[in-house]
């Protein structure tokens, strides 16, 4: 299976412009799922799989105790893979086809209110080294919803400071539209000006946020920022960015802007996964109405 998976693989590179993440973890799913087929029961191609086979298989992972949020993610695999070699002759049959993804617990996103994301940003002493940067990386995180990933591609050339656009590719290579708030563009503008340039060296790119060494920063070095950040702020809560984003896509829908909107901000494809915002809103309102209904 090991040359059916390298071409599926290229397949989701080129075609599909997955990213380089996604890719690792199919492979890495795709090749436990053979190495297994040909040590515990000497199968090696892919037209020898079937549902029982597989359903075996997920009951192994099972027992090793892999997560049920993982294990649909093999599944995942599974199918889109065979369904793709079905696509191609390369099996008699789809073998997955009638394969369900297990369900599993859907766990409420952690949100800050808005007095913590205040207390985040304006804990963040501008007059230090790097503080009007960290500083626009937390505003721009929280005012545009932003994934991690997408802010560290940002570049200056797709940031309209006049309309307060900026354009960023998210998964699958989707590009959007994201509308920055009045005060993420004064930070942005405070940092682009006077901070970024002391920061651009001879290898440096038009990426918004650059390293002291005037490099891209990386994921994990804005996660590192945005931790360090708050825990200057004294907040003791665990904060992230992605908790910015949830918290950005709650903080909306409180105020009252429509789920579909919030849909688009966030670059989701499908309404669903916008959809368990409205349940974190309505977990709050719940909690206001028991803390203040004299009958509650």
């Amino acid at each position: 299976m090991e040359d059916e998976i390298d071409l599926f693989i290229r397949f989701l590179a080129t075609e599909r412009g997955l990213s380089d993440n996604y890719q690792l973890s199919t492979r890495r799913s795709l090749t436990e799922f053979a190495d297994w087929c040909a040590r515990a029961r000497q199968i090696t191609s892919a037209r020898e799989v079937a549902m029982p086979l597989m359903s075996d298989y997920l009951a192994f992972r099972k027992r090793g105790g892999l997560a049920a949020s993982s294990i649909k993610l093999v599944v995942v695999a599974l199918k889109i893979f065979f369904r793709f070699l079905a696509a191609k002759g390369r099996v008699d049959r789809d073998p997955a086809e009638t394969m369900t993804l297990p369900r599993i617990e859907r766990y409420l996103p952690e949100t800050l209110n808005e007095i913590q994301v205040e207390q985040l940003i304006d804990g963040i002493n501008t007059a230090h080294p790097l503080g009007l940067r960290d500083r626009a990386i937390v505003e721009l995180l929280y005012a545009s919803g932003l994934r991690i990933s997408e802010l560290a591609n940002a570049r200056l050339e797709n940031f309209n400071a006049e309309e307060r656009i900026l354009r960023v590719t998210g998964k699958g290579n989707k590009m959007r539209l994201v509308p920055v708030g009045r005060r993420a563009c004064d930070a942005l503008a405070a940092y682009v000006s006077t901070e970024r340039p002391k920061l651009v060296k001879p290898r440096s790119r038009s990426e918004i946020f650059l390293s002291a060494r005037g490099t891209k920063l990386t994921t994990v070095r804005l996660w590192q920022i945005v931790k360090a950040r708050a825990q200057q702020s004294g907040l003791e809560a665990n904060i992230y960015p992605h908790l910015l984003r949830h918290s950005f896509a709650t903080h909306l829908l409180s105020n009252g802007a429509d789920l579909r909107i919030i849909q688009e901000l966030l670059g989701h494809s499908d309404i669903s996964t916008t959809q368990v915002y409205t349940h974190v809103d309505q977990q709050r309102l719940k909690a206001v109405h028991r803390k203040f209904h004299p009958r509650a």
